[in-house]
């Protein structure tokens, strides 16, 4: 659980540090926030799950990298997951208020309850937003995944996160 707090810790240090440093006459937002609520399925039989999410996106390389960094509490398979992860994202502008993202990366699920593990994955995602203003200070998003352990049963989900988008300059 220790982990977990310090990731959440880290992704705001992430968040303060990319805002402090943003330049004032980009209108494109260097730090998005992302809260929302994450569903998803398992593949492998486990039902239905979901819970809350909280990501922060950072612009590494301006139309080439992000970097987006989250933490969800999942309710659901007769238990709670700790999911953490660590995506890079190629971003694609297609029009000025729409953009897509698709990317890939490693996270780290922690099971609690009766069956208590830690196993790395792998995860894809589509990450589709839609900012209500011409600066991108605010926005909704909507993000399918595909998620892939390489812990015993090899378990694979499908799920979808969606949510509000906060631009930070």
């Amino acid at each position: 659980m220790r982990c977990f707090q310090f990731a959440a810790a880290a992704v705001l240090v992430a968040a303060v540090a990319a805002a402090a440093d943003a330049r004032a006459a980009d209108p494109e937002p260097r730090t998005v926030i992302e809260l929302g609520g994450a569903a998803g399925y398992s593949l492998k039989g486990g039902g239905p799950s979901g819970g809350p999410d909280v990501a922060v996106e950072v612009g590494v390389v301006e139309n080439w990298l992000e970097i987006e960094v989250g933490v969800a509490p999942v309710f659901g398979h007769g238990g709670t997951e700790w999911d953490a992860d660590f995506v890079f994202k190629k971003p694609f502008d297609l029009t000025d208020k729409l953009e897509l993202a698709i990317g890939t990366g490693p996270e780290w699920v922690h099971t609690a309850g009766a069956a208590k593990a830690d196993t790395l994955a792998a995860e894809g995602e589509v990450d589709l937003a839609y900012w209500l203003g011409a600066r991108h200070d605010i926005g909704l998003f909507v993000e399918p995944t595909y998620e892939r352990s390489f812990g015993r049963g090899h378990e694979q989900s499908l799920g979808v996160t969606a949510g509000l988008c906060i631009g930070v300059p």
